[in-house]
């Protein structure tokens, strides 16, 4: 299973298109928050299944602020990430992840792209695809589940 991870698009329309047509074919689109109607808008303009969240700038947005699910046997759990102090430490993420039993944690609101490991629990930052910060590109992350493991690329828009 292909899905598709973006975060902090901010209604660039133009480099979230880019991004998705650059993935390549996905089972799913993941959309870790800021802003939550350019998931919708993806879902329509690309029909895609979409699962997004709202992020600290969606505030009128009707998206919730986390969600948990589970793809292929993975407990997923998909935040923006503002609500765990996240520019500082992922302590408070990885504690929530082990509250959870979540495999793997996606998020955003750094616009910095991360991908880890830590005790069994991956950690995934698409970065941005309007406002990168940290000295990277645009970015979106392509996560495939198979039945061997988990595999993640993050990958700077051309």
């Amino acid at each position: 299973m292909k899905l598709g991870i973006i975060s902090d698009s901010h209604g660039d329309t133009i480099n979230l298109e880019k991004a998705v047509k650059a993935m390549g074919h996905i089972d799913i689109l993941i959309h870790a928050g800021d802003t939550y109607n350019d998931a919708m808008y993806l879902k329509e303009k690309f029909d895609l299944e979409v699962v997004g969240v709202k992020g600290n700038t969606d505030l009128f947005s009707n998206g919730v602020s986390e969600t948990t699910f589970k793809l292929r046997g993975k407990k997923i759990l998909l935040t923006h990430g503002h609500k765990y102090g996240i520019k500082y430490s992922l302590d408070k993420l990885y504690y929530k992840s082990l509250e959870l039993n979540a495999d793997i944690v996606i998020f955003g609101h750094s616009h910095i792209p991360c991908y880890l490991e830590e005790n069994g629990v991956i950690f995934i930052n698409p970065g941005s695809v309007s406002r990168p910060r940290g000295g990277s590109g645009p970015s979106y992350a392509i996560m495939e589940i198979k039945a061997d493991g988990v595999e993640v690329k993050i990958q700077e828009l051309v």
